[in-house]
């Protein structure tokens, strides 16, 4: 199994220089000020997705990475700055429409229906789609292809799942509303090594299919594994932001995370 640390270069999405050369972003965020209510959390963030490339954005606890995408999701209060997908705005836009214009985000803690079947979550998460059952029946399959463990445990509660296999239906159950823009909040979360290096794998086979993925995570060696782009926040703030490449190694990423403040990468 591929160390997700470690994600060879012949793994990464063929399509990805192509991606970053195209004029107009998938998600475009720029002066992103954000938080609870009147609550600001986030005070200043700017950052791109591309088809076909992750950006990680990375912090510790209270960052406020979760309140970004929250905010992205339309399911916290933007006090100013701007969010683009695809070129359109998404001002005043309600998260239902959001999900229909090409966002699907899977939120932290792995959060299915626990008493549903797999199978049953898999097609909830298809709805927002608006076409027949026959049709979603159809997305399954690749679904299927995708996290072959959750084949053999259609008819299973989703209680009953392991914690890798409830975060692999979680993402499955965004990529039913097949979405442009997949935002993952801590996929890694609880999960044994083993599992993450799975769910990483995962995320790499994503971008080769030319979807743009927002990554939040804690772990910084499995993030910047499949990354092409690091974001990283504290306090609320861009601290570090740039190409993979263009960071030396990771202990410039885990001194802005820190706030050690050695600088930079040039």
């Amino acid at each position: 199994m591929t160390d997700p640390g470690t994600v060879p270069a012949a793994r990464r999405a063929p399509d990805a220089a192509v991606a970053s050369e195209s004029p107009v972003p998938l998600l475009s965020v720029r002066d992103l000020v954000a938080g609870y209510g009147d609550l600001r959390v986030v005070w200043d963030a700017s950052f791109d997705v591309r088809h076909g490339q992750v950006t990680a954005l990375l912090g510790r606890n209270g960052a406020g990475k979760t309140t970004t995408l929250r905010a992205i999701a339309g399911l916290n209060k933007l006090h100013s700055g701007s969010v683009t997908l695809n070129g359109q705005d998404l001002a005043g836009v309600p998260p239902h429409r959001r999900i229909r214009a090409g966002l699907g985000m899977v939120q932290e803690n792995k959060r299915v229906f626990k008493r549903r079947t797999v199978e049953a979550n898999l097609l909830l998460g298809g709805y927002s789609r608006r076409v027949r059952r026959r049709k979603l029946k159809d997305s399954l399959e690749e679904i299927y292809e995708l996290f072959p463990a959750l084949r053999g445990r259609a008819g299973t509660p989703a209680g009953q799942l392991s914690g890798g296999q409830q975060q692999m239906l979680a993402i499955g159950q965004a990529l039913m509303g097949k979405p442009k823009l997949l935002m993952l909040d801590e996929p890694s979360a609880g999960l044994a090594p083993a599992i993450v290096g799975e769910v990483m794998n995962s995320v790499m086979t994503l971008k080769a299919s030319g979807l743009g993925i927002l990554l939040v995570e804690q772990a910084v060696e499995a993030a910047v594994g499949v990354a092409d782009q690091i974001t990283v926040l504290d306090v609320g703030r861009v601290v570090m932001s740039g190409p993979v490449g263009s960071i030396p190694d990771l202990e410039i990423i885990k001194d802005a995370y820190f706030g050690r403040g050695r600088g930079r990468p040039e």
